[in-house]
């Protein structure tokens, strides 16, 4: 599969999952959906989960943990669809998990624009990370 069609198949699984809703009158979900090809090549996806007490979880950080969940922890790309259906960045909490997650997580490629393709590594989205030197030391 060459790149530009594993960014329709990523884009595709994370719209499958999205489906906007409220689950309870404090938790909604779904407003935004994420899916991720990990370097095995294994596709995760999550829904943000937003809630009245603050507690909720991004859609990435969703489909991190189910990733972590099935025994995996490192990620090739990653799409996260927005409410209206456009490629998104993720936050600054979600961008500091990318981080950690290994030594080279800062190669992980995310999707910016699906009709032209337009790609970002999280290295560009973190500049100078504070980490960088534990990894060093494991």
């Amino acid at each position: 599969m060459n790149n530009k069609d594993i960014w329709n198949e990523l884009y595709n699984a994370a719209i499958e999952v999205q489906n906007g809703r409220e689950v309870s009158p404090f938790i909604e979900a779904g407003g935004v959906a994420a899916a991720l090809l990990t370097e095995s090549g294994n596709i995760y996806v999550g829904v943000c989960i937003d809630t009245a007490c603050s507690l909720g979880m991004c859609a990435e950080r969703n489909a991190v943990a189910n990733m972590i969940t099935n025994g995996e922890s490192k990620i090739d790309k990653l799409v996260a669809v927005m409410s209206d259906g456009k490629a998104g960045l993720p936050c600054g909490a979600c961008r500091e998990l990318l981080m950690q997650l290994y030594k080279d997580s800062g190669n992980i490629e995310i999707l910016l624009d699906l009709d032209t393709k337009k790609t970002v590594t999280l290295n560009e989205l973190v500049p100078s990370w504070w980490g960088t030197s534990r990894f060093e030391n494991a």
